[in-house]
């Protein structure tokens, strides 16, 4: 897998990168409530990500759930410097409380499920 770095100038794609690498899993509903955004702004950034095989995703009933790939370990160091500071702290932070606010968030059996 060789993630595409092009991906990383859009900052939703940043912000979304740092809450999957924070979070784990989301699924789409929950991406829209972390940044504020509609769904068809969130699934075009999503399939931009996943096309750029920074993304993997896996369906449960209707919703389809995103995590980070298998991806190498200089496209780790990336993800975690996204985390610690390459994503504005502040919008971070905002992104991660809407998304703990967010009252109709889906519960997952399966978190770490591939």
């Amino acid at each position: 897998m060789h993630p595409d770095l092009n991906v990383l100038a859009d900052p939703t794609r940043r912000t979304m990168l740092a809450l999957l690498a924070l979070e784990q899993e989301l699924c789409v509903c929950e991406l829209e409530a972390a940044l504020d955004q509609l769904q068809p702004v969130v699934s075009r950034q999503l399939a931009i990500l996943r096309n750029a095989e920074w993304l993997d995703a896996r369906r449960d009933g209707r919703r389809i759930y995103y995590r980070i790939g298998d991806v190498p370990p200089w496209a780790r160091t990336i993800l975690n410097g996204l985390t610690s500071g390459g994503v504005p702290p502040e919008d971070l932070r905002a992104a991660r409380q809407r998304l703990a606010d967010f009252v109709d968030r889906p519960i997952r059996l399966l978190r770490n499920a591939s």
